[in-house]
């Protein structure tokens, strides 16, 4: 049942088209988080068991340990104290600090292509309103030319009117 569930979320996360490949890596990487957690934890209590004042020795423990060791929280409340179980420690800390970077940078990216489609649309618009502008300009000019030529001509066939009388 486990292996066609995630068989289907990762073709959910990873076979989308349309998404851009920040959102997949993302998603990958979260993934990859959850079952860095789920397998770590598992580890844990495998390489904690028998040991010396272990405190990681059910598997709901070690769940949260995984959790609060991904988040990079710990709380120090539970701890591996084997050389196997820091090991694993060392594992989660480094997936969850790169997943966590990788979806800082996947929303950072996201932000940073809206507000540039953004500008883009404020600068093809104010390129647009600015032929409109300079369109009307000209409109304007050839009427006003088109009105002294057409002064000029009156005034001067009045002329050549007034010099032959």
């Amino acid at each position: 049942m486990l292996p066609g569930f995630l068989t289907k979320a990762m073709d959910l996360l990873l076979a989308r088209e349309g998404r851009s490949l920040h959102v997949k890596a993302a998603g990958a990487a979260t993934a990859v988080l959850g079952v860095a957690m789920l397998v770590g934890s598992y580890a844990v209590v495998a390489a904690e068991d028998g040991a010396k004042n272990a405190n990681l020795t059910t598997y709901p423990r070690a769940l949260w340990w995984s959790v609060e060791t991904a988040t990079t929280v710990g709380y120090g409340d539970f701890y591996p104290v084997t050389l196997w179980g820091r090991v694993v420690g060392a594992v989660v800390m480094v997936v969850g600090i790169t997943t966590y970077g990788l979806v800082t940078a996947a929303l950072a990216t996201w932000f940073v292509g809206r507000e540039q489609t953004r500008r883009h649309h404020l600068v093809r618009s104010a390129e647009h309103d600015v032929h409109e502008a300079c369109d009307e300009t000209a409109h304007a000019l050839h009427e006003r030319f088109d009105r002294l030529e057409h002064l000029l001509t009156v005034s001067g066939k009045e002329d050549t009117k007034g010099e032959t009388t």
